[in-house]
Formats: structure tokens, sequence, C-alpha cells
């Protein structure tokens, strides 16, 4: 079946994105991690859209602050992690749980991946992956309440989805990301390409998300925590030598951690 979906960018605060889903058959929309209410009446109405679904990834204030809101005047599902505290939840979801969404020919699989917080979810129906603050362009998110083992555990998770996978998180953070990522591979041709391609973006007012996963695998060291260019890299910032990518992992981020 064809997709009737379009996926629009909601910017709301200083750098976050709320990503609205609309079946364009229908004019039903959906929205992922609305942190801000105004942002989403305002598409809402511009659009002409209904509201049909909230999903949550997690339970920090800028993923969840505008559920209630939104709620005040509809009764619509939220799916959000059974485990989370995630206000106007009306569906828990866990591992392996499946969301439909209007105009997508398949539903969201939901996949716990903890690290950033102990609750998070991802959903991905294999062409599109909603990732919240675990995976971002170039880079992931910071480990508040996981650990750095179940963080990169958490991004392995994601390694049998296609390169042609959409890469939906939830800020614009790839230029500081790849700047990060060029410290530690300096030669790595791919990232120089797509650090130019993000700059013109951004000075034209674009932002740079969605990416794809094949771009990830190609310049973020989060997901190149095996290729022998970021071993030598984490090992140098060390001053030891790593056994194996997990620990490479742990490294890069407590890297990237000391430059925030």
């Amino acid at each position: 079946m064809r997709s009737m979906i379009r996926i629009d960018t909601i910017p709301a605060f200083k750098d976050n994105y709320i990503w609205g889903l609309v079946d364009t058959a229908t004019s039903r929309a959906t929205v992922v991690d609305p942190g801000d209410a105004v942002p989403v009446r305002a598409w809402l109405a511009d659009q002409g859209l209904t509201l049909d679904a909230i999903l949550i990834t997690h339970h920090h204030g800028d993923h969840v602050g505008g559920v209630r809101d939104l709620l005040a005047d509809r009764d619509i599902p939220v799916h959000g992690p059974a485990h989370g505290r995630i206000p106007g939840r009306t569906h828990p979801v866990a591992d392996g749980d499946r969301v439909t969404v209007a105009g997508l020919p398949a539903p969201l699989e939901v996949r716990e991946v903890p690290g950033h917080t102990l609750d998070h979810i991802a959903y991905t129906d294999g062409e599109r992956l909603f990732c919240g603050d675990v995976l971002f362009t170039g880079g992931c998110g910071a480990v508040f309440e996981g650990t750095n083992d179940q963080m990169f555990a958490s991004l392995e998770r994601f390694n049998d989805l296609p390169d042609a996978c959409e890469v939906y998180c939830a800020h614009e953070y790839t230029l500081e990301n790849l700047d990060f990522a060029r410290r530690v591979e300096p030669e790595n041709a791919a990232l120089a390409r797509r650090l130019e391609t993000a700059r013109a973006a951004r000075e034209r007012g674009e932002p740079t998300v969605p990416g794809t996963l094949g771009e990830e695998r190609a310049t973020n060291p989060f997901l190149r925590c095996r290729e022998p260019s970021v071993i030598a890299a984490a090992n140098r910032w060390a001053n030891r030598d790593l056994t194996d990518a997990a620990a490479v992992f742990g490294i890069v981020r407590a890297w990237k951690d000391s430059l925030d």
C-alpha cells in the first residue's frame, strides 16, 4: 500500500523539533514529542488539520510539556513509554508493541532504547525512525539516567534498519555534532562533505533534520566505534588501548561531554 504521509517540521523552543505526521488523504495528524502546544496548535490551524494522536519518546519536559494543553479540548490517544512519567498518557507501550498511525502503510514498531533516560523509546516502520534524543544527526544524546553501555546497546538496536531510513531526531544539533566528529575523524571525507552541506543549509535557515542512517553510519562517531580511525582517536584521547566497541563508545561520549 502506498504511503499517504507527509512529515512536517514544527520548530519549538531554541532548537527542538516536533514532528507532524499528516495523512494527506484525510487531513488527520499525529505529533511526536510536543514539548510546546503553541506551535502545534498554530500548525494545525494553518494546515487545516485534525489532531488524531500523540507519540512520546521520553519524559523530559521539552518533549511532553504541551501534551495536557493539547488534550484540553480533544480526546485522543497518547502513546508513550510504559515505564515513563508521561502526562496524559492513555496507551502505555513497550518493546515490540506496534502503533498504527494514519497515513502510514505499516504500523510503527516500538523499541526500548534506554541511556539518555531509562524510559526512552523509539518508533520505526523501517523507512522512518523517530528517535527522540537517543540518536542525533551527527551524534547521540547525553547519558543522563542510564549508562554508556546501555546507550551503546540502544544505538546498536538500529543496526537492522536500512541506510535509506530517515532519522527524525528532536533537536537541531547537527553542526555542533559534526564539528566534534571532525575532531574524532579529521580525515573522513564523507564527514567533511556533510559538514559543508549542513552549514549551507543552516545559512539558508533550513533544518538539517531528517538525515538518513546511511549518513550516520558514514559520519557519526557514535555509530562508528568499530572503525579503526575512531578506535585510534579514542585510544589517543584516553591514553590507553581499548578492547571493545562499547568501551570506545564510552570514551568518545566522555570526550564529547568534556567539551559541552
